[in-house]
């Protein structure tokens, strides 16, 4: 497979996945790439969407500008978000689902990767 082939000749492209991957990583960013994929939304209209304060969605959408996942767009008073290749970023997200269809439960048993703040999920099983 190319794609394969690519990746392990190119050794320096590693740590550019990693860092793309690591982005994504985060659920509340996650969570934000999905709505962004809808179309613009500004930083109060993320607010409504996630539940979560001003302050974690601006660090958040701030972390997705930096990493050239998202663009902005000042509209008057007000600044519109969006992905910055929806197409692309729909199609990873999409991928995602693949492999974790293919991975069934394992993906979510794979509890070594779980950060401090991820309760919700240890909950969830618990119940």
């Amino acid at each position: 497979m190319v794609i394969e082939q690519r990746a392990i000749l190119d050794e320096r492209a590693t740590a550019s996945y990693a860092h793309l991957f690591q982005a994504l990583a985060d659920p509340t960013r996650l969570s934000i790439v999905q709505h962004l994929a809808a179309g613009e939304h500004r930083v109060r209209d993320l607010v409504e969407h996630l539940g979560l304060a001003q302050s974690t969605v601006s660090k958040h959408v701030g972390f997705l500008l930096e990493c050239g996942l998202a663009a902005m767009r000042p509209e008057g008073r007000s600044t519109w978000y969006s992905l910055s290749d929806p197409a692309r970023l729909r199609g990873l997200i999409a991928a995602a689902e693949e492999v974790l269809d293919g991975a069934g439960t394992q993906a979510v048993l794979c509890t070594h990767l779980r950060r401090p703040h991820d309760h919700r999920d240890t909950e969830t099983e618990n119940n």
